[in-house]
């Protein structure tokens, strides 16, 4: 699936044979799409708890003006998401400025988390400069704790401890980055 484009297909993860954590990153998510998510990381954007796509900076609370934890009815103020499918427990959403297409969502939000996790478009960068197509040397470097004991590599997000990145490789580069909330609950 080398098109550009990134997301998290559930069929994917089932045919690799991924952990549970892994699946539940991928539920419900296609690989067909990009998706959304960043956020600016300069301390007067943080402090000001704003986020702004256009720095193209994914974390450490959010991409695009929308931010993890944000409730649904804050995240629909921002006017810059769209609702592609609902579900009991989360819905699937995308970033207006980022459609995954069809069968993808570029983030979840959760009727008791808000916004629980967001999936990187290609070019958005972590504050640490990891992106889509970043070798997991260059991940290791800018995460030294990272964690590779699960079937994927995670690390704690610099600057947001209710936050994890998720980082998805294949023949050692990244195809998919994702920022989730610890304890969300959408893609379990």
């Amino acid at each position: 699936m080398n098109n550009g484009h990134r997301g998290i297909r559930k069929h994917k993860v089932v045919r690799l044979g991924r952990s549970a954590i892994a699946a539940a990153l991928a539920a419900g998510i296609a690989l067909t799409g990009v998706t959304a998510a960043s956020a600016a990381t300069t301390s007067a954007d943080t402090a000001a708890g704003a986020t702004a796509g256009a720095s193209g900076r994914f974390g450490p609370y959010g991409y695009g003006g929308v931010r993890l934890g944000m409730t649904p009815k804050q995240a629909e103020a921002t006017r810059k998401i769209v609702r592609k499918r609902g579900a009991s427990q989360c819905s699937g959403w995308d970033l207006k400025a980022h459609p995954t297409g069809r069968d993808s969502v570029g983030l979840y939000i959760s009727k008791k988390l808000g916004v629980a996790l967001i999936a990187a478009p290609k070019g958005a960068k972590t504050p640490e400069g990891i992106t889509i197509g970043s070798t997991m040397k260059q991940v290791k470097k800018a995460y030294p704790r990272l964690d590779t004991t699960g079937n994927y590599p995670v690390a704690a997000v610099p600057g947001n401890p209710k936050a994890l990145y998720y980082f998805l490789s294949d023949r050692g580069k990244v195809y998919e980055l994702t920022l989730a909330l610890k304890n969300q609950d959408c893609t379990n």
